[in-house]
């Protein structure tokens, strides 16, 4: 096992310099982090054009060395699952103070890719808000920057609220309207497909 870990260290040094860290437990005390909503404007971009997104909530996540392609950057399919863990975390974060439970499909997912990511031991963020509350859905608006505050992708993520006994569509409640309106933020304007 040992000669296998420094095979893919010695590999690791030769395809990324720098990155690799003579402390083996390095990534341990590296914790991914929730960013509360008053902490958002000092936790995000300075890409240009990007301003960070009132109501929105930014979520630090830590990129895994196998999120890496062939092209030695974070590959396309990645980005999904790094949104969708930024809502798991968003959601516990809106929710915790409430007894409200809001059942979700995702409807629909649209990735907007802006830019290269490549990996780093430092986290990407995250921020998510609401740009849409219908009667049983609503619409989530996602940003990832690099650790250099680069705008990589945006996200439109539309969810539908269910009833769980049955898996129909169901109105959001009066509670969970109440939590989602604060959470408001625009729409990122997305380019339109060709």
């Amino acid at each position: 096992m040992l000669r296998v870990a420094e095979t893919h260290r010695g590999l690791a040094e030769e395809t990324h310099p720098g990155l690799v860290s003579d402390q083996p437990d390095r990534l341990h005390n590296v914790s991914d982090t929730t960013v509360s909503p008053d902490a958002t404007d000092r936790a995000v971009s300075t890409s240009p054009g990007h301003v960070p997104h009132s109501g929105a909530t930014a979520v630090s996540l830590q990129l895994r060395w196998g999120d890496m392609d062939v092209n030695e950057h974070v590959n396309n399919v990645q980005f999904a699952r790094l949104f969708e863990e930024s809502r798991v975390r968003t959601f516990a974060t809106w929710f915790e103070e409430t007894s409200t439970v809001l059942p979700i499909l995702v409807a629909r997912q649209v990735i907007e890719f802006r830019a290269v990511l490549m990996y780093s031991f430092e986290p990407v963020t995250i921020e998510t808000g609401v740009s849409r509350i219908g009667t049983s859905s609503y619409t989530l608006m996602g940003v990832l920057t690099d650790p250099a505050g680069q705008v990589c992708a945006v996200a439109e993520t539309t969810v539908v609220t269910i009833d769980p006994r049955t898996g129909r569509p169901r109105p959001i409640s009066d509670e969970g309207r109440a939590v989602l309106e604060g959470h408001r933020t625009q729409p990122v304007p997305m380019h339109p497909a060709n």
